[in-house]
C-alpha cells in the first residue's frame, strides 16, 4: 500500500523533459504555471488551492519545470489518494475525480485538448492534492489546536531547507514509496488500527449486527429467546466461534466465555452477565464503530512527531498508563483520571522530576468546592486529613482558632496536608511542567481501580503501582530498585529525585485501539463526549496550514 507522507514527495517523480523554452528558459507550460501562481488566490476548477504559498516554492525553486509529465506517476499519485480510505480518510478531499479525468486525458482515453494552460492548471491541481494528503498524513486532517488550544502536540516540518534544494536531493528517486516512513511514520499500533478499520467496514458491507432486544438480565444457565440474538450478535464481531451443538436459548459456558471477552474489549466490567450496558454495547451499529477508528487513527496522526526511545503514554477512555522503551511496550497498569466537571486535558510535558512522600497543598478549585465545605460540616476534617493550615508568614495555625464561615471563595492561608497514607497523592508523584497542573500520582483510594470506569480525579492522572513506573523511568536496578525505592517511601521523609533524562509523557484520547496482549480490537466510552467534534471536523472541508520551511 503507497502512502503519500510529506509537502515534498511530489520531487520523487521530477523528470526533465525536451521542450520548447522561452526567453528566461522556461517552456510553455511553465510559462502558463509562472503566470497561474502569481495570482492571490487561485482556483482549478471547483478545487480551490490551499497550498498556493508551498506550490510557488516548490516550481520557483525548480525553474517552474512540470512534475507530472509521466502517466505512470499520475496513476501512482492515484493509488496514494484511493489508499486514504485506508486511513479513515476521504478521497474526495485529494480531487480524486479530477485525477481519474486528468489521468484519462493523458491517456488519450478521454477528450479535451492539451493545451499549455491545460496542462498547467492540471499540474497544480495533482501538486495540490498530493500536498494535501501529505499534511494531512504527517500531521493529520483536523487542526488538533484549533480544536482544543490545550494540544500542543509537534507539528515540525519535514526539513529545515527550502523545498527545491530537498527536490534536488531526492528528484531522482523512481517513486513515492521509500519516503513512507521517513515523513509520516506509522507505528505497529497504527497498522493494527488500520486492519481493524477495513475489518468493520466489511463487517458494515455485510449488513452489520441486528440489534439485541432489550429485557431482564441473562447469565449462564439461562434459557431464554434472546440468547439465540445474543449468539448471532457475537458471532458477527468473532467474539464467538460459528455453529456448535449448544441450544440456541441456552446461555451455556460458551456462550459466557464470549460475552466476557466483548465486555473487556468494550471497557466493561467481564462478569458474563448480559445486562443493559453490555446489550447497549451490543446495539451500537457497525458504522458508529467505524467512525471511531477513524477518529482515533487522526489522533494518531497528530503525534507523528512525538515518536522517543522512552515514552509515557495515558489514553484517558481506557484508563491505562503505559510505558514504552525502545518503541515497543513495555509494560501497563490501570489509572484513573479527571471527572466529567473537571476533565484531564489532552497535551504533551516533560518528566522532570519525581517526589516521593509528597506534600499536597491544596489548589484554589478542591479548596472552593470541596475542602470549605466539609470543614463547615465537620470541625474535625482538617485533623482527621492530617491537613495544617499555614499563614502568609509560612506559621502554623491552629484550624480551631479561624472563623471558617467568613470564607466562600478562598482563604488567606495555604492547606497543606502531610505525607503519609493519607496524602490525596498517595507515595510518589510525577512531575512534567505544564500549566494545567497536571501530574501522574499514588492514590490512597485503591479500591477505585477495581471499577471499569475511573474517572474519579479532579484533573490529575492516578497511577496504580506508581513505583513500578518510577523504576521503569529511572532504569536504575542497582541504585533505584523497587525495594529501595519502598525504603524511600517507609521513611515517610519527602525526597526529591531529578531525573538526568526528562521522560515524554503523552496525554491522549482514544475511544477505540488495540489491546496490546491480544490484538483485540477495543471500544470504548466516549467519557468526555469528545469524539463527535473531531468526527465533524474530519468529515468537514479541508483546511491546512503547512509548517513553513525553516520553522515548526
Amino acid at each position: 500500500m503507497r502512502r503519500v507522507v510529506s509537502v515534498l514527495l511530489l520531487a520523487a517523480t521530477v523528470l526533465s523533459a525536451p521542450a520548447v523554452a522561452g526567453a528566461d528558459g522556461i517552456t510553455g507550460v511553465g510559462q502558463e504555471l509562472k503566470r497561474l501562481l502569481q495570482q492571490d488566490e487561485l482556483q482549478i476548477g471547483a478545487t480551490r488551492i490551499l497550498a498556493d504559498e508551498t506550490i510557488v516554492e516548490i516550481y520557483r525553486g525548480n525553474g517552474y519545470r512540470p512534475v507530472w509529465t509521466r502517466t505512470s506517476d499520475m496513476r501512482d499519485l492515484l493509488e496514494l489518494i484511493e489508499d486514504s480510505r485506508d486511513h479513515g480518510l476521504n478521497p474526495a478531499d485529494y480531487s480524486i475525480s479530477q485525477i481519474r479525468s486528468i489521468l484519462a486525458r493523458a491517456e488519450g482515453k478521454q477528450a479535451g485538448e492539451r493545451t499549455d494552460e491545460r496542462q498547467a492548471q492540471d499540474e497544480i491541481l495533482l501538486t495540490e492534492s498530493l500536498l494535501r494528503y501529505g499534511y494531512h498524513r504527517r500531521y493529520g486532517k483536523v487542526s488538533a489546536n484549533r480544536l482544543d488550544p490545550d494540544i500542543n502536540f509537534r507539528r515540525d516540518a519535514l526539513s529545515s531547507e527550502p523545498a527545491h534544494v530537498i527536490l534536488q536531493r531526492i528528484m531522482a528517486a523512481p517513486t513515492l514509496e521509500g519516503f513512507i516512513e521517513y515523513a509520516a511514520p506509522s507505528g505497529p499500533h497504527y497498522l493494527r488500527m488500520q486492519r481493524w478499520l477495513e475489518h468493520y467496514r466489511k463487517l458494515a458491507a455485510a449488513g452489520g449486527w441486528a440489534p439485541v432486544p432489550e429485557g431482564p438480565t441473562l447469565r449462564r444457565d439461562d434459557v431464554d429467546p434472546r440468547v439465540g440474538e445474543i449468539r448471532r450478535r457475537l458471532i458477527a464481531t468473532g467474539d464467538l466461534g460459528p455453529g456448535g451443538d449448544a441450544s440456541p436459548a441456552l446461555f451455556d459456558a460458551d456462550l459466557e466465555a464470549a460475552v466476557k471477552r466483548f465486555q473487556a474489549r468494550h471497557g466493561l466490567a467481564d462478569d458474563g452477565v448480559v445486562g443493559k450496558q453490555s446489550v447497549a454495547a451490543m446495539n451500537v451499529p457497525v458504522d458508529v464503530r467505524v467512525d471511531q477508528l477513524r477518529v482515533s487513527l487522526e489522533r494518531l496522526r497528530w503525534v507523528n512527531q512525538e515518536a522517543a526511545d522512552t515514552l509515557v503514554a495515558v489514553n484517558i477512555a481506557s484508563f491505562r498508563v503505559l510505558f514504552y522503551r525502545d518503541g515497543e511496550l513495555q509494560w501497563w497498569t490501570r489509572a484513573m483520571v479527571g471527572k466529567n466537571y473537571r476533565q484531564t486535558p489532552v497535551f504533551r510535558g516533560d518528566i522532570t522530576y519525581l517526589e516521593f512522600n509528597p506534600t499536597w497543598t491544596i489548589p484554589p478549585g478542591i479548596l472552593r468546592n470541596d475542602t470549605l465545605p466539609a470543614i463547615k460540616r465537620d470541625p474535625n476534617y482538617l485533623a482527621s486529613k492530617h491537613i495544617r493550615v499555614i499563614d502568609s508568614n509560612g506559621q502554623f495555625v491552629d484550624p480551631a482558632t479561624v472563623d471558617w464561615s467568613r470564607y466562600r471563595n478562598g482563604v488567606p492561608y495555604t492547606l497543606r496536608q502531610d505525607p503519609g497514607p493519607w496524602n490525596a497523592l498517595g507515595t510518589v508523584k510525577f512531575i512534567f511542567p505544564n500549566p494545567h497542573f497536571v501530574f501522574l500520582h499514588d492514590t490512597p483510594y485503591r479500591e477505585l481501580y477495581d471499577r471499569p470506569e475511573r474517572a474519579f480525579s479532579s484533573g490529575c492522572i492516578r497511577v496504580e503501582d506508581p513505583l513500578h513506573l518510577a523504576e521503569l523511568i529511572f532504569n536504575e536496578p542497582g541504585r533505584y530498585s523497587k525495594s529501595t525505592l519502598q525504603s524511600i517511601v517507609d521513611s515517610r521523609r519527602t525526597q526529591r529525585i531529578n531525573l538526568d533524562e526528562q521522560i515524554p509523557v503523552l496525554i491522549l484520547y482514544l475511544t477505540a485501539g488495540v489491546d496490546p496482549a491480544n490484538g483485540d480490537v477495543t471500544f470504548l466510552k466516549d467519557i468526555y463526549d469528545r469524539d463527535a467534534r473531531v468526527l465533524a471536523a474530519l468529515d468537514g472541508p479541508v483546511v491546512i496550514d503547512l509548517p513553513r520551511s525553516g520553522s515548526e
